[in-house]
């Protein structure tokens, strides 16, 4: 029997004056775009955060990127090394191992905001920072994997690496300003709340790219100005705002009355709510829905004793009907997710393992589980313990808690009470995810390249704690052995068809054991003024505003 989806779903009532926007837009040197979350830190190496990201792709450049042909490209750098241009070669270890040289120039002109050269001690200094373990970065791992760093002028250095990784080229660094921020690095253990992006946010020269952060009202708004040294492409608008609008509703009426002018695509406007919006306003807005390599999740906490029973993780996901959820809301644009790789990426697994909607295996599994006393209308197990779980989001997404309802009743469906919890986003992400203080479910999204190694989300040695400053993204405290060997051979096989087969097994290994709940991969809805220009959706973690400088107003 096919569960009717329709009837978990709220009424949405929202008071949003009918303002008509105007075709063509009046000469403006400033631009409003609305978020719904504010970034926990600003810092461009600390915390994954999609809305930090956002913000600071406008004032800096990683070295490469990927753009939105998913092609690996220079942003910083003036060519992409490789092994047939001779930019990347095969090192001999001391411990009679391979590893590679890869080189980079960066280009000539970039600067910081004060005028001071981006260069080669930049580098250095971010990975002395990065290898440090008490420094508290991203991807501790990645630090680790550097033996040194060899700086041949101003602009040049080359990066020796302990092994060949399939990946040797892609380095998406955000380089620190070693002649501002080394004052702050004097006491690791204390950096990563010290530090020059946490205390000097608006010092120009902590920016390199075509805007530079003037002022921040936490919580409320982010100002940026033109970076008078920017040495690329000169942008459109004067000043750009970036206003946090946490509730979706609200986000949209500002959108309506002319108090911002742009909403983010990946930080906007979710997919259901901006379905419903084109309907209303067919001709007042230029409407993108670009499918990407964003995976919608419930991360699961394997340390709740509810969930580290396999049986009940998998008895979760067969008892919702994710395809009728994606079509009543999404109109089919977001399909269901069996993995965490999409159908898109070409190191998706084709005959892995699926879940369809079925509530008697859930329930079959439930019981040999243990949860076969029926009390109220929720199973309880053989100590009268109900089988409850708390479930977590970022609160005011409209989509995100309409789809909270939607699962919330069809386990009750199976006998699972589940207790909805939500925080602002910058709790969630700043706290409560990063530090596995979620009680069992917690449900966002993470935002890939193609053929993202799963590292940071499933090797055990990515799971956040204190010793290690709670570095890494394995939130669900995932360990597996066979998984951290095979992710391990899998990012130093270069040959394609011997990775596809890793691919195959990681991904097998990944729906047996369900550390998170796959729900569907995203479709961001872009609602774009029609006279702005130059917005390109990429479907990657390379968000659009890499690429602000493109962005123009229609010409009059």
């Amino acid at each position: 029997m096919k569960f009717d989806v329709s009837r978990y779903l709220c009424a949405w009532i929202f008071l949003i004056a009918a303002i008509a926007v105007p075709a063509q837009a009046k000469e403006r040197d400033s631009l409003v775009i609305g978020i719904t979350q504010f970034p926990a830190a600003f810092h461009p190496n600390m915390e994954s955060m999609l809305a930090k990201y956002y913000v600071l792709n406008m004032t800096m450049r990683p070295i490469t990127a990927y753009d939105k042909n998913w092609e690996l490209t220079c942003l910083l750098c003036t060519s992409i090394p490789t092994i047939e241009n001779a930019e990347a070669v095969v090192t001999q270890l001391e411990d009679g191992g391979e590893g590679i040289a890869v080189t980079y120039t960066i280009h000539p002109d970039a600067r910081w905001g004060d005028g001071t050269p981006v260069s080669t001690r930049d580098v250095k200094y971010t990975v002395e920072v990065g290898k440090d373990p008490l420094s508290g970065v991203l991807s501790a791992e990645f630090y680790r994997r550097i033996i040194s760093v060899d700086a041949h002028d101003e602009k040049t250095f080359t990066v020796y690496w302990d092994r060949i990784d399939f990946k040797y080229n892609e380095f998406s660094l955000y380089l620190l300003p070693e002649h501002i921020d080394r004052k702050y690095f004097t006491d690791a253990e204390k950096y990563r709340e010290h530090n020059a992006y946490n205390t000097e946010v608006a010092n120009p020269g902590l920016y390199s790219g075509p805007y530079r952060i003037s002022h921040i009202e936490h919580g409320s708004h982010i100002e940026l100005v033109r970076n008078e040294k920017w040495w690329g492409d000169a942008p459109y608008f004067d000043k750009i705002v970036v206003r946090i609008i946490e509730n979706t509703a609200a986000l949209e009426a500002n959108l309506l009355s002319g108090s911002i002018d742009y909403v983010s695509g990946p930080l906007g406007l979710p997919l259901d709510q901006a379905l419903t919006f084109r309907k209303r306003r067919q001709d007042s807005f230029d409407y993108k829905f670009q499918p990407g390599l964003i995976y919608e999740h419930i991360d699961l906490n394997l340390e709740n004793p509810i969930l580290a029973d396999v049986r009940v993780r998998q008895a979760l996901l067969y008892a919702v009907d994710r395809q009728a959820l994606s079509d009543l809301l999404f109109e089919g644009k977001q399909p269901v997710a069996n993995v965490f790789v999409s159908e898109l990426d070409v190191s998706y697994h084709t005959e892995v393992k699926t879940y369809s909607y079925d509530k008697d295996q859930a329930s079959k599994l439930l019981d040999e589980a243990g949860w076969t006393n029926w009390i109220d209308g929720i199973r309880h197990n053989a100590d009268n313990q109900p089988l409850r779980l708390e479930f977590g989001t970022t609160a005011g997404s409209r989509g995100r808690e309409t789809v909270q309802q939607v699962l919330q009743g069809q386990w009750k469906e199976v006998g699972i009470d589940v207790r909805i919890h939500n925080q602002p986003a910058r709790v969630f992400f700043g706290d409560t995810v990063t530090h596995r203080k979620f009680g069992a479910l917690a449900m966002f999204a993470w935002i890939n390249n193609p053929e993202t190694s799963p590292r940071p989300t499933l090797h055990s040695e990515e799971i956040p704690n204190d010793d290690n400053q709670w570095v890494g993204n394995n939130f669900t405290s995932f360990s597996n052995s066979e998984m951290d060997e095979l992710i391990d051979r899998l990012e130093v096989t270069l040959d394609s068809t011997q990775r596809m087969r890793i691919w195959a097994k990681i991904q097998d290994i990944y729906a047996q054991q369900l550390p998170s709940l796959p729900l569907y991969f995203r479709s961001n809805a872009y609602i774009i003024p029609k006279w702005l220009k130059g917005i390109e959706p990429t479907g990657n973690t390379s968000t659009t505003t890499l690429w602000i400088e493109n962005w123009s107003v229609e010409s009059q």
